[in-house]
């Protein structure tokens, strides 16, 4: 007898464990819809291999396919059609206090100037061109120079050009100025606030927004770690860390199936928390910037029917993915889902 209790004890809480966990007893709410998170825009893609930090990437895009180049208003426009819910884009405080929309650290990969973007007054920006850089076969063509001039926009210029789209706002610094300098943009500007879909990206920043302007979502990467290592401890129970609760929680697609609960349990409790969930495309060692839902393979990874954000760098394509996919055929589909050619 002694034995049998003894067995029965681990069989017991495996079986509240599978229980607790399992997504057999759970769904999706009903009128819920997967929503699009378009990376930089529409924008020109390029070769990740033995991708470093300081890599130019406009130095290594792939044949290009569409005219769009990133962090512009006509590659936010082109991701809105396409069906995008959310664009990210990138911002510089510059010196005399604007936000310049522009992803690097410094000019010369991707414009006809050099210098630390941060630190070069907007009208100098402003004049820049780029596409200049931009080269697929090595430098022997560069196929965007000289159509991207003066195409370097301002925060405001973005929201107004779009007054009906939200945006993800990326923090390319490390100082808290940038987020005090955003609250107070977003702060005298309601319609510009209720756009501002969260903001991410440098701790101190993201922080100072946070602190700012009540009840902004908003993450960095350490938050993202330690959202993601704390429910890794105690999520069996059902708990959801503070690191998780009232923010976006990104989760790489080829680990999602570690959480527990996932997908339909574990979204359900980031939700509860009032946090929403961005499926991140695969990591892997090493991974430098960002990857996205991009290829079929990525895709492919996607749950049926979850109704998160899907973080791409291929918004052109995800309408032909979700209908291979099957969310087209849902109750509320995607936006992606709609005939492009009508709106």
């Amino acid at each position: 007898m002694r034995w049998t209790l003894l067995a029965v004890g681990p069989v017991a809480a495996a079986a509240a464990l599978w229980i607790g966990n399992t997504a057999l007893f759970s769904d999706y709410p009903a009128d819920s819809t997967l929503r699009l998170i378009a990376h930089r825009g529409q924008h020109q893609v390029f070769d990740r291999e033995n991708l470093r930090s300081d890599t130019c990437t406009a130095s290594r895009i792939l044949a290009p396919t569409h005219p769009f180049l990133e962090n512009t208003i006509p590659s936010m426009q082109a991701a809105f059609a396409a069906g995008a819910d959310v664009v990210e884009l990138d911002v510089h405080l510059t010196p005399d206090k604007q936000f310049a929309v522009f992803h690097d650290w410094t000019l010369e990969c991707r414009t006809n100037a050099t210098g630390v973007t941060e630190e070069t007054p907007i009208g100098l920006l402003k004049t820049l061109d780029v596409g200049y850089g931009y080269t697929a076969d090595g430098g022997q063509t560069f196929p965007f120079r000289g159509h991207g001039i003066g195409m370097m926009p301002t925060l405001p210029e973005v929201f107004e050009a779009l007054p009906e789209e939200r945006f993800l706002v990326n923090f390319k610094s490390r100082r808290a100025e940038e987020g005090e300098a955003l609250a107070e943009l977003l702060g005298g500007h309601p319609s510009f606030r209720e756009r501002t879909f969260a903001v991410y990206g440098g701790h101190e920043p993201t922080a100072a927004a946070k602190a700012d302007i009540e009840g902004l979502p908003g993450f960095s990467a350490s938050d993202t770690k330690t959202c993601l290592l704390d429910y890794l401890k105690l999520g069996w129970i059902g708990h959801v860390p503070e690191a998780c609760r009232n923010t976006l929680v990104m989760v790489p697609a080829n680990y999602a199936f570690l959480l527990w609960g996932w997908p339909e349990r574990f979204y359900q409790r980031m939700r509860s928390a009032g946090s929403d969930v961005i499926l991140m495309g695969p990591y892997g060692a090493g991974d430098v910037g960002t990857s996205g839902i991009d290829q079929p393979a990525d895709w492919d990874l996607v749950p049926q029917g979850f109704p998160g954000f899907v973080w791409t760098n291929r918004i052109e394509l995800a309408s032909e993915q979700l209908t291979r996919r099957g969310f087209c055929e849902l109750p509320s589909p995607p936006r992606a889902c709609a005939d492009v050619t009508s709106r």
